[in-house]
């Protein structure tokens, strides 16, 4: 079949249009595909990994997070070591005492409480190390409470607990995300007729008496989470 001398020309340059149009597209096409890449690590280097392994440095700017604000800088900070062992990271100088999160448990949560609270707060870690259950525990530093062994707070001195199962620490804007708070205020062997308050929260966020009568009797407290 013989084309006109008029078509070809037309022909010739639809030929040239589209060869030249291919290369543009390829070219295109790598620079969204580049562009949607960087995106991609943009967000996995802000994503938070559970149970994610910090820094000396991370543990104590995460942990203090959790005290109140003017007690930060002088709390003293526990956490763990490479190996995963619990360890002091830094001494303090004021009544506070913080945890960092521990990396080999589900979730993520850091605590700050009164010194006054440390025996009563060790005494469960050393028992924990032991292999003791929760019950167990629990009976056993109730028996050592009410025998004087075990020392308990004279006052009302409180635990600040800031978790969140997918929460974390965000090592570039240093701030825990993903977590809400609770707080625990220990009152030994306070009840319902010594205290008013009631067994049960009577609303989201009122806060209750959990274990009245106890040496671990305490007054729960957990604001309701932002939505």
């Amino acid at each position: 079949m013989k084309l006109s001398k008029s078509i070809l020309p037309i022909i010739l340059l639809m030929i040239f249009y589209i060869s030249c149009e291919k290369p543009k597209e390829n070219a295109q096409k790598v620079e969204e595909n580049e562009k949607l890449e960087q995106k991609v690590e943009k967000t996995e280097e802000n994503v938070i990994v559970p149970n994610q392994k910090l820094t000396k440095e991370h543990q104590i700017a995460s942990a203090v997070l959790a005290a109140p604000e003017e007690t930060r800088a002088g709390a003293k900070v526990y956490g763990y070591d490479d190996d995963g062992n619990f360890t002091t990271l830094r001494e303090g100088t004021n009544a506070m005492i913080c945890i960092a999160d521990n990396p080999n448990k589900k979730g993520f949560q850091v605590v700050a409480y009164h010194k006054d609270l440390e025996p009563f707060m060790a005494r469960g870690r050393a028992l924990k190390a032991e292999g003791k259950k929760t019950q167990e525990l629990r009976a056993i530093r109730e028996q050592e409470g009410k025998d004087g062994k075990l020392k308990l707070p004279k006052n009302p001195s409180t635990l600040h607990v800031l978790q969140g199962e997918k929460g974390g620490f965000d090592v570039q804007s240093a701030t825990n995300v993903n977590t809400h708070y609770r707080y625990v205020v220990y009152m030994p062997f306070a009840t319902q007729e010594s205290t008013g308050l009631s067994l049960k929260p009577n609303a989201p966020g009122h806060p209750w008496l959990m274990f009245p009568g106890t040496a671990g009797a305490h007054i729960m407290i957990t604001p309701p989470t932002e939505k």
